[in-house]
């Protein structure tokens, strides 16, 4: 599992604009310069976040781009998915729905239900977790964090007990 610099570039340039002034209209040099990113970088993802509806641009002089709606209403999981997708693409199960005898894509495929339950867990984590809540302190996220793992995890295993997980 590995996460895009796409991904990451994003998330780091919204974290940004909600830390520094949620109503306010940012740049895309000045989030370039902030963020240690390149301008034509920094424009490529305000253009996918705008078209995605997570910011807004501000034309004028003092234009820019503003969050589309409050940090605490846009989640990490929104994000991701507009950035780059998911971890697990559950259509590979579609093409292999367990039909075959000799390989890895047998009814009984270890894989598919491992797979599914990470990302199904990893979604629960996500969708809890707002930019607002990537503000506090890294000890204060993490201790948000393990509580949210925890129960994702719970949810994941008893949604994984089905036959088919994905």
């Amino acid at each position: 599992m590995k996460l895009s610099a796409q991904e990451e570039y994003g998330l780091r340039c919204l974290l940004y604009m909600a830390r520094h002034g949620e109503d306010r209209s940012h740049s895309i040099p000045e989030i370039s310069r902030a963020e240690g990113l390149s301008v034509p970088n920094v424009a490529k993802l305000m253009r996918i976040l705008r078209l995605g509806g997570l910011v807004q641009s501000v034309r004028g002089q003092a234009g820019g781009y503003t969050l589309a709606k409050p940090s605490a209403e846009i989640t990490v999981s929104e994000v991701m998915s507009l950035l780059g997708g998911s971890f697990f693409n559950s259509h590979f199960c579609d093409r292999h729905a367990g039909l075959e005898r000799n390989c890895t894509h047998t009814q009984d495929c270890s894989l598919r239900i491992l797979w599914g339950t990470v990302q199904k867990s990893l979604d629960a984590i996500l969708t809890r977790t707002t930019l607002r809540d990537l503000l506090r302190s890294e000890q204060e996220i993490a201790v948000l964090l393990k509580e949210r793992a925890a129960a994702a995890m719970m949810e994941a295993a008893e949604r994984a007990s089905s036959p088919r997980a994905c």
